[in-house]
């Protein structure tokens, strides 16, 4: 079960969440966002998002340069493994409760409105339960990782990450005596990713890819939003569509400044 789970399961969870997303930006890239609810209740909207989303970034950008950094970098850079597991409890910590109180708020907004809970799918109150659960199992590894300050705990993680993403068929022995708080927190979050495609979660990567699909797959496109009527043709021809009085209706389109 240790080597389904910490060394088949995760190529599982990686390609059906890669391959699920680009799947569903290309089969429905209308549903590639997240709905906003801010219309329907504004209140505990603005911070437990803001205390939410904070908090995932500082704890996904850690666990990114933690778990896939080499180890020879640490030493190169003179950083202990002390020092490094010391900082990702502290840091992790912070962020960790941050998120969870955001989350929470948000959590329990969709939950018991009555309009947001009815304008909600399964997945947007299923994901965020799922998330708030794995801060809840994150924030517990913090009092395991207290009695391993060495940071040699640490050192198990960074190995299986990196031996995942190497295909070291040996990756999931390096987990094996870990802490079993550790195991359901790593087991959720390739579940986490599994799920990834299909839930509101997929609207990460718009932040990430739309300012770069812009900068590089469309030089020379800005997005500009113009009061100007359309001059596409009407029944009565586009002379009559001309003669209209322009619109007050904002239209949003892209135009090449080289034009």
């Amino acid at each position: 079960m240790n080597s389904f789970i910490f060394g088949i399961y995760p190529y599982i969870a990686l390609g059906v969440g890669i391959m699920g997303t680009v799947a569903r930006y290309e089969r429905d890239p209308f549903t590639w966002k997240t709905s906003s609810s801010q219309l329907l209740r504004r209140k505990q909207l603005v911070l437990g998002s803001i205390l939410f989303h904070v908090g995932v970034l500082v704890i996904f950008l850690g666990h990114f340069v933690g778990l896939l950094t080499p180890i020879w970098v640490f030493d190169m850079l003179g950083v202990s493994h002390g020092a490094k597991q010391t900082l990702a409890v502290v840091a992790g910590g912070i962020a960790g409760v941050m998120a969870l109180v955001g989350g929470g708020m948000l959590f329990h907004r969709r939950w018991t409105d009555p309009r947001i809970r009815k304008t909600s799918s399964f997945w947007d109150i299923a994901i965020l339960g799922l998330l708030l659960a794995q801060l809840v199992l994150g924030l517990g590894t913090i009092t395991v990782s207290l009695q391993h300050l060495d940071g040699h705990e640490m050192t198990k993680f960074m190995s299986w990450a990196q031996g995942i993403f190497t295909f070291d068929g040996d990756a999931a022995s390096y987990v094996a005596d870990a802490a079993l708080i550790f195991k359901l927190h790593i087991l959720l979050g390739l579940t986490i990713i599994l799920v990834f495609p299909f839930t509101r979660l997929v609207h990460i990567v718009s932040g990430v890819a739309a300012p770069l699909r812009y900068l590089f797959l469309r030089p020379g496109y800005q997005i500009v939003r113009s009061r100007r009527q359309s001059s596409l043709p009407t029944r009565s021809g586009p002379v009559a569509a001309a003669r209209k009085a322009p619109s007050r209706t904002a239209s949003t389109h892209a135009t090449n400044p080289a034009e």
